[in-house]
């Protein structure tokens, strides 16, 4: 297949959310391993292993167990959602309006956009508290707030520079840069490795099942989960022929590996430092375990390995952006979104007083609508036969996606319910006595263990394949005709990305 201009490597990307033709499609299925891996590799993964010692009281076999089920699972779930991307050959929350309807579309891409937003701030706030470290390690140039400012401003940079210029080269960096950063992150782990006190992680008392049930989902969302909504965006540029078995376990393996081996680790270190697990700033967390000629190259390997997440995520919240109808190029909507994880990031790090809990508070309440979106797409996507591309850009009433008044109302509805219903078993707050919202289910055991995401993705599962089949709309659409209101002249609003 021919390789377009703006998707070569160094080229700026000028396509935005519009389908990539057949003709334009190349690559394999191993181009989402080294997406994942890249974006795995970071050292967030240290407290989540952590966390399933200090508070779920897990040994580190099962902690292990619960990591492969919880990682490998979760992104074998981002795997399958990408078959959408090889098979419509645009963005997930564009293709989202062949399932939601060209106006119903809005609320979950608003949810997808605010989701990225957060992840990038998190990223950004992390790696400038790694940049800050290692200018102290190596240099012995103290904090202070203009240095912060530039520390965030170096991190935005190098993110905007990869993910401005698009598809094509954040493919090939993902996978040389995954090389490098990669072994750095090898090298400490292994000397990480040798500062675990294994008296006690061997006589470490055996949890419960339910404790390891609770701990599955809570890696899951922690990882796979706040990915779900973009793995399409990676899979679009793929030819239709590749089997989408071989998307499920690229993206399983790709992300499960890396992943594997640092929640391993942070359940070992867990064992003779249990306040890894909710470290404020969990980089000098770590770095304080490390001897100051160690702290340089973990560092260096934390700082890269947040990168590869960031442009990641940054690239599709730029998608997103003109999904949500923000009429601008793909490399302004890039633009934009950093703008807006910088200020975050001054929040996070210049005024919060508390980094990880509010990171935990925000994946509690975005799980929600966010796990709701994935069991209505999936459905979708099970039943689906093809996209069409024409229609997904266009969000007039001519669109076969206009359903009733712009609304699949069978969708909205599920995702609606399954939002509402996830909500009562779901508790945010950033402390014991700082609860941002609480539901009245919250303590209930499905509540209290966290499960709360998966009754609301199960249920809005449940609710749409049951109401698809009453919604003569739908039934309309997938047979390839247009609700008979679309008949009416008025004009059709043609969306520019």
């Amino acid at each position: 297949m021919a390789v377009s201009e703006n998707d070569r490597v160094g080229s700026v990307e000028t396509r935005g959310i519009e389908p990539v033709p057949d003709a334009e499609r190349h690559g394999h299925a191993s181009q989402m391993f080294w997406t994942w891996f890249a974006a795995n590799i970071s050292i967030l993964g240290l407290p989540l292993g952590a966390a399933l010692v200090s508070f779920r009281g897990l040994n580190i076999w099962q902690a292990a167990v619960v990591a492969i089920l919880g990682s490998f699972g979760s992104f074998a779930l981002v795997g399958a959602l990408s078959i959408a991307g090889k098979r419509g050959g645009a963005p997930a929350l564009t293709l989202s309006r062949a399932v939601f309807g060209v106006r119903g579309n809005a609320g979950p891409t608003l949810v997808t956009w605010m989701s990225r937003l957060g992840w990038e701030t998190i990223n950004t706030t992390t790696a400038a508290f790694a940049l800050l470290a290692l200018l102290d390690v190596a240099f012995g140039i103290r904090r202070n707030t203009v240095l912060t400012v530039v520390c965030l401003l170096v991190f935005i940079g190098c993110t905007l520079l990869i993910s401005g210029l698009g598809h094509a080269t954040i493919m090939w960096i993902n996978r040389w840069a995954s090389y490098i950063f990669g072994l750095l992150n090898l090298v400490v782990i292994i000397f990480l490795a040798t500062t675990v006190d294994w008296d006690k992680v061997f006589h470490a008392p055996v949890g419960s099942v339910s404790a390891m049930v609770v701990g599955v989902g809570m890696i899951a969302a922690g990882t796979g989960i706040g990915w779900a909504n973009t793995g399409a965006d990676y899979a679009r540029y793929l030819p239709r022929r590749i089997p989408g078995g071989r998307l499920v376990a690229a993206s399983a393996f790709g992300a499960g590996i890396p992943l594997v081996v640092l929640i391993s680790l942070g359940s070992l270190l867990a064992a003779g430092e249990p306040n890894l697990a909710s470290a404020s700033d969990p980089v000098s967390a770590i770095n304080t375990m490390l001897p100051s000629w160690m702290s340089i190259p973990y560092l260096i390997a934390a700082f890269g390995g947040l990168l590869l997440s960031n442009h990641l995520s940054v690239y599709s919240a730029g998608l997103t952006m003109i999904t949500l109808g923000i009429r601008v190029r793909r490399t302004l909507a890039v633009g934009l979104d950093v703008v807006v994880t910088f200020a975050g990031g001054i929040y996070f790090i210049l005024i919060a007083k508390d980094f990880y809990g509010p990171f935990i508070t925000f994946l509690t309440l975005l799980a929600v609508p966010i796990n709701a979106w994935v069991g209505v797409f999936a459905v979708d996507l099970i039943l689906r036969r093809s996209y069409d591309g024409a229609a997904l850009m266009d969000v007039g009433r001519s669109s076969r996606y206009w359903f009733r008044g712009g609304i699949a109302w069978a969708a909205m509805i599920a995702w609606a319910a399954a939002i509402v219903v996830g909500l009562l078993f779901t508790e945010a707050s950033t402390s014991a006595t700082d609860v941002w919202f609480s539901g009245p289910l919250s303590h209930s055991w499905i509540g209290s263990n966290g499960l709360g995401w998966v009754v609301t993705l199960l249920l809005a599962a449940a609710v749409y394949a049951v109401l698809r089949r009453f919604d003569g709309t739908v039934r309309e659409e997938a047979s390839g005709q247009r609700p008979q209101q679309q008949v009416l002249p008025a004009p059709a609003a043609r969306e520019l990305s």
